[in-house]
């Protein structure tokens, strides 16, 4: 039972690891910076999963403990892009307001 639990434990790896680098492709070529974000987002939620299989795999519990900071630091990194751009995005629609009015 052990082996089938290993097997399925790394093709989960596996799996995850395709997708993670599906994500960062996206980030990397994505047209619009919504999809940026959105990739980002995901390929930090990945990693967290990742994570967490490899604590289950090796029974090392200060693993989740990792995977929790790393959540949090996820999630803060996601809230401060999701600031800049809406300042960028800001900073632009005043700009083009200013040079349609003039």
């Amino acid at each position: 039972m052990s082996q089938a639990y290993n097997l399925l434990f790394t093709g989960a790896l596996l799996a995850l690891g395709v997708m993670m680098i599906a994500c960062l492709i996206r980030a990397i070529l994505g047209p619009r910076i919504a999809d940026r974000l959105v990739s980002v987002n995901m390929t930090g939620t990945i990693a967290i999963m990742m994570i967490s299989i490899l604590a289950v795999m090796l029974k090392e519990g200060y693993l989740l403990d990792i995977a929790i900071i790393y959540a949090m630091l996820s999630f803060l990194a996601v809230v401060v892009l999701v600031k800049i751009f809406i300042g960028v995005y800001a900073a632009n629609k005043r700009k083009e307001s200013e040079d349609t009015g003039k």
